[in-house]
């Protein structure tokens, strides 16, 4: 793990991991600096070097002019990016950051993100981070583990996932349903036609054909169908079916 033998350096393990927990690591009423330092101090790291890595860190993380500052008197977007110094502070080969932007607003979560790919990029380490926001996975990660129930479910790259599941939900609205349902269950990609009353729905593979196709499919089959409407949405979540069923998604189909 990170590059040291568990059995053979269990100290050398940790040494080279950095971890930022999901509830924090300051105390409130210490000051930012002096957090930095004493958690750098467990690891072996110097006073003077943790100080110096420490103010870089604070630069590198927009928390400049903050160094004297309680935890409890900074914004929650600060004090995440706090809690990611000091887990960054004993130059790690490997951070795992679990769940960080939880309870952050739309715009520190945005700038969480921010410093969490600039981490990538110019600091090098392996970041291992959980979330249950999809889109955060998507715009963060190279790879992507799927848990259900402590299983891995699924993974692969974001676009991976989202081809495994992507495609457009079809609704077409005609009186002649099940006639319609039955011709479109042939068609090239258009997976499972439901007929529910007058409505026909299915999904069909994603982009600009995924409407037109479908339709010109029917026309060739000479179809007597005549639709009353038709329209085609895109899935709004990406979570894998691979499990038996679509995992904690609000709803099946928009």
């Amino acid at each position: 793990m990170a590059g040291c033998d568990l059995l053979t350096d269990p100290v050398g393990v940790p040494r080279r991991i950095g971890y930022v927990s999901q509830a924090g690591s300051t105390a409130p009423e210490n000051r930012a600096g002096d957090e930095l330092v004493s958690h750098a101090r467990l690891y072996g790291v110097s006073t003077a070097e943790a100080t110096t890595r420490g103010k870089q860190l604070f630069a590198e993380l927009d928390l400049d002019g903050l160094w004297e500052r309680q935890p409890k008197a900074m914004s929650g977007g600060q004090r995440r990016r706090l809690d990611i110094a000091m887990g960054l502070v004993h130059v790690p080969g490997l951070v795992v950051l679990d769940e960080p932007t939880t309870g952050l607003d739309p715009q520190a979560r945005a700038n969480l993100w921010g410093h969490i790919e600039g981490l990538r990029r110019d600091r090098g380490p392996t970041v291992f981070l959980t979330t249950h926001h999809l889109d955060e996975a998507d715009a963060l990660c190279d790879r992507v583990l799927v848990i259900d129930k402590g299983s891995i479910v699924a993974s692969g790259t974001p676009d991976e996932l989202k081809s495994s599941v992507g495609g457009d939900l079809l609704t077409i609205t005609t009186a002649r349903a099940a006639d319609v349902a039955g011709r479109m269950a042939g068609l090239p990609g258009v997976e499972a036609p439901q007929v529910d009353g007058d409505r026909v729905s299915c999904r069909v593979p994603a982009g600009g054909s995924a409407l037109v196709a479908p339709l010109r499919g029917l026309d060739a089959a000479r179809s007597d169908w005549t639709p009353r409407s038709a329209a085609s949405r895109s899935r709004s979540c990406w979570s894998p079916s691979s499990a038996g069923r679509w995992l904690r998604c609000p709803t099946r189909w928009p």
